[in-house]
């Protein structure tokens, strides 16, 4: 039943089928329960849809487990190596929101030196270009339209069409030099290089258009970087009533095939399909040296204020013509400074396991009572925007929600004082997890030792034990927050309160912790060390939280997007070791505490790569903060 739900869901998104068919199966697909067969990126996945799991997503197919992987459908014959896999949509938050595919594999072998000729300034900002390209390199970009990887956006009720988003270095560097030989002086000053993350748009006539919208610049302190053209690829060619529309610049109702149009992101823009025959196009843009760079605090509570509305679109859809309003506010401000917004604001108030707060993303709001600290508000506050998952299941799912349109904050204070939130963490003494060892005695190894051999004795097995008990403590003795299956331990001490400001303490970087042992006799078995238990750890890397408190109300703030600040979160499974009694054991015995460890190490200890942290696309969340993959 699980291969033929698999095999039917790409059956039926390849081709038309009917209202009966698509009913029926969705109803099955609801029907069926599904324990997810791996972890990936912090993801619970299963290898065919269920009621759970139904966000698809495509991977590398090597970061899943071998012993699960070949249960996992490769969706394009022209990209084996890619997986496909299905999360629980309740379980997404802002970094695991868009599906960035892996393509470099397939332009390897392929010649991509690119030249951007008969340049043509359509208006003041806005270049149009034909790519001459290899027939190898035509071929292959072509074919990105029937590779099978396309999802629905995010914002599908504001655009049209369908995209995948995927990302190619070999590609993006191929183009950087196109683009550095072609530009004119005045547009060429500062250029760094191509955007590598790419959205490969498809629109068959018909369609709806994408409507009228600004790209916001992406920005890296950092880094130095700022994004200040965007740049549209064209992989077939048409006309439209236009085609492509830059308010108070250009039209293009004619486009040929691999036509690239370059245009200042100042511009609104509108897209439509073509009318004889199906548009494909690439959009990325433009990275330059950032210069002198004024940033607005309001435009990083705007841009929180949508990527918060859009994960909790999840559960109320309505929001995401919130959020699809307030990505649009961040992209006219990013140029000329926020305006007033719109006439109401939208909230969401929350009730979890008897705590009440109200949140657009940006401002928390809680009841001030004796029952619940502040430290305990902005463990909560950090566990609902990453949807941290408690017991395997994300924190979002585990919250009664409300939708609230109010003309300003004004009511909230009135609203939670009528609300007895209480205490729903608990405290836990970190010490108890990692008892001292037994001292070592004087015997031998089991080899040796007829009958009499105890292993919590054996120094080679104290040795061991210790250090993966310095691993296990290097993961949550600075952790925050710890996860106890469904229960949730606060670390107090992790939360400093000073002036207005809540500073969040953790780990920076998790490091690993060598397992080798030296045996005087490798039949010896490892397996007297097993896993006592699993703790959950969530390690935070945020700006601090501004905090006040008014009106009965705890008010924290969380600019999690200022440009000074990276914000990263990962959340990991660490086994608590012990050392049992064996009988005596096969050399080929597997070790059941060498591999969880190896897991918590992928899991925990994989560098943080940007598309770790947040995917804003401007075509994925409609215009908000493009951002840079290198």
């Amino acid at each position: 039943m699980s291969v033929e739900l698999r095999d039917r869901f790409f059956a039926l998104s390849a081709g038309p089928a009917s209202a009966e068919e698509a009913a029926r199966y969705r109803a099955e697909v609801d029907a069926t329960d599904a324990a997810p067969a791996a972890t990936v990126n912090g993801l619970d996945v299963c290898w065919h849809p269920s009621a759970r799991f139904k966000a698809v997503r495509f991977i590398d197919a090597e970061h899943l487990d071998e012993r699960v992987r070949e249960l996992f459908a490769r969706p394009s014959a022209d990209a084996p190596y890619l997986a496909a896999v299905f999360a629980d949509p309740h379980e997404l938050s802002f970094r695991t929101f868009e599906n960035i595919v892996p393509l470099d594999r397939l332009f390897e072998a392929v010649p991509l030196e690119m030249e951007l000729v008969e340049r043509a300034e359509r208006a003041e900002g806005v270049l149009a270009f034909s790519l001459r390209l290899s027939e190898q390199a035509r071929d292959l970009l072509t074919r990105l339209d029937g590779l099978n990887l396309y999802l629905p956006p995010l914002n599908a009720a504001s655009r049209g069409g369908e995209r995948f988003i995927f990302h190619s270095a070999l590609l993006a560097e191929a183009l950087t030099a196109a683009v550095a030989d072609a530009l004119p002086p005045s547009v060429a000053e500062g250029f760094s290089h191509v955007n590598p993350v790419f959205r490969c748009n498809g629109f068959e006539p018909g369609d709806a258009n994408f409507h009228l919208h600004r790209d916001t610049p992406y920005y890296d302190a950092a880094r130095g970087h700022v994004s200040r053209y965007t740049m549209l690829l064209y992989l077939t060619g048409g006309t439209g009533s236009p085609a492509l529309d830059l308010a108070g610049g250009a039209a293009f109702g004619e486009i040929d095939a691999f036509t690239c149009v370059i245009f200042d992101q100042r511009y609104e823009h509108e897209g439509a399909p073509y009318l004889d025959g199906r548009k494909v196009f690439l959009r990325t843009e433009l990275i330059f040296a950032a210069g002198e760079v004024t940033e607005e605090p309001e435009i990083g509570a705007l841009f929180s204020k949508a990527c918060y509305l859009t994960g909790e679109s999840v559960f109320a859809p309505e929001l995401a013509r919130h959020a699809d309003a307030y990505y649009n506010q961040v992209a006219a401000a990013h140029w000329g400074g926020a305006d007033a917004g719109p006439a109401r604001e939208t909230f969401v108030h929350k009730e979890f396991r008897g705590v009440h707060f109200v949140a657009n993303g940006y401002d928390f709001w809680f009841p001030k009572t004796d029952a619940l600290s502040a430290a305990e508000c902005a463990a909560i506050t950090l566990l609902d925007y990453f949807n941290c998952k408690l017991g395997g299941t994300g924190f979002r799912a585990l919250c009664r929600t409300e939708v609230i349109e109010a003309d300003d904050a004004g009511w909230i204070p009135a609203f939670l004082r009528d609300k007895h939130s209480r205490s729903v963490m608990t405290r836990v003494d970190k010490s108890a997890f990692f008892p001292e060892p037994e001292r070592a005695g004087s015997m031998c190894c089991p080899f040796h030792t007829a009958g009499g051999f105890d292993p919590t004795r054996f120094d080679e097995v104290i040795d061991l034990y210790t250090d993966a008990q310095s691993f296990a403590k290097a993961h949550i003795l600075p952790a925050p927050i710890l996860m106890l299956g469904e229960d949730v331990a606060l670390d107090p001490d992790r939360f400093v309160i000073r002036d207005n400001l809540i500073h969040v303490l953790g780990r920076k970087a998790l490091t690993p912790v060598n397992f080798a042992a030296c045996w005087n006799d490798e039949s010896i078995p490892e397996d007297y060390l097993t896993v006592a238990a699993k703790v959950g750890v969530e390690q935070f890397l945020v700006p601090p939280i501004i905090y006040n408190e008014s009106d009965g109300c705890r008010h924290l703030r969380f600019d999690f997007f200022r440009n000074s600040w990276m914000v990263g979160h990962r959340q990991a499974t660490i086994p608590i070791p012990r050392i049992i009694e064996l009988a005596w054991a096969d050399p080929g015995t597997s070790h059941a505490w060498r591999r969880e460890v190896d897991e918590s190490l992928i899991d925990a200890d994989t560098p943080l790569e940007p598309s770790d942290l947040w995917d804003d696309e401007d075509d994925d969340w409609d215009d908000d903060e493009d951002e840079e993959h290198s």
